[in-house]
C-alpha cells in the first residue's frame, strides 16, 4: 500500500499578514505536504488590500480549501487526521474564538479539534499593542497545548528583503512540525545559500 502524504491544516484569518498564510502554503507545496485551507470572510478582505491574489488563486494553493461556514466539512473531525494546524495569520478574534472554545467558523472549529485531538496548533498572532484579555486568551490557549508563534522578524539572518524577514518566519513556524526547509538560515550554521558551495569545493 502507498504510503498516505502527510496532512496540515492551514487557516488564514483577518489580521494583516496575509503573506505568511500564502509563503506557508508554498512551502507545504514544496515539501509535499498535502495541505487544507479555510480562509475567514475578514481573511479574503484582507487578500484584497494586501495582495494582488484572487481569492481563487489563493485557494489554488492548496490542496482542498473550504468555506468558513462549512462546519460539516473534514477538517472539523477529530477523525481526519492530520499533523495540525497553523493560523498564519491569527486574528484577535480568531484567538479569543479558539481560547473559549465558542467555534462560530470553521476556522476556529477546525483548531479546536486540534486542541482536543493533542494535535500540534500554532497561531501566528498579529496584533500589537496587547492588553491583559489578549494575554489571558493566549495563556488559554497555551495552557489548552497550542503554540502561540508571532511572527516577529529575526535581523541576524541579515535579510534583503522583506520575503527573506517573511520566509524565515515560515521556517521557524514548520520547525514546531519537525519539518525542514532547505533554504532556512540558522544561527550558528553556514548559510543554506553557501551550503551547496562548500561541498563542490570539498569534491
Amino acid at each position: 500500500m502507498p504510503t498516505a502524504r502527510r496532512r496540515m491544516i492551514v487557516g488564514i484569518s483577518g489580521a494583516t499578514g496575509v503573506i505568511y498564510g500564502v509563503r506557508l502554503l508554498e512551502a507545504l507545496r514544496r515539501l509535499d505536504i498535502e495541505t487544507h485551507l479555510v480562509v475567514s470572510k475578514a481573511g479574503d478582505q484582507t487578500r484584497a488590500y494586501e495582495t494582488d491574489l484572487s481569492a481563487a488563486q489563493l485557494r489554488a494553493l492548496a490542496d482542498v480549501a473550504y468555506r468558513p461556514g462549512d462546519v460539516g466539512a473534514a477538517i472539523a473531525s477529530g477523525s481526519f487526521r492530520t499533523m495540525g494546524m497553523v493560523v498564519a495569520p491569527c486574528s484577535i478574534r480568531t484567538l479569543s474564538e479558539i481560547a473559549t472554545g465558542v467555534t462560530g467558523t470553521l476556522l476556529s472549529r477546525a483548531a479546536d479539534v486540534c486542541l482536543k485531538e493533542r494535535r500540534r496548533l500554532v497561531l501566528m498572532i498579529r496584533e500589537t499593542p496587547l492588553h491583559a484579555g489578549h494575554l489571558k486568551s493566549m495563556l488559554a490557549v497555551t495552557e489548552a497545548g497550542g503554540v502561540i508563534a508571532p511572527p516577529v522578524p529575526a535581523f541576524y539572518i541579515r535579510p534583503q528583503t522583506l520575503e527573506d524577514v517573511v520566509d524565515h518566519t515560515v521556517a521557524r513556524v514548520l520547525d514546531l512540525f519537525d519539518l525542514e526547509v532547505p533554504s532556512a538560515t540558522r544561527w550558528g550554521e553556514p548559510p543554506a545559500h553557501h551550503t551547496g558551495a562548500a561541498a563542490e569545493g570539498r569534491e
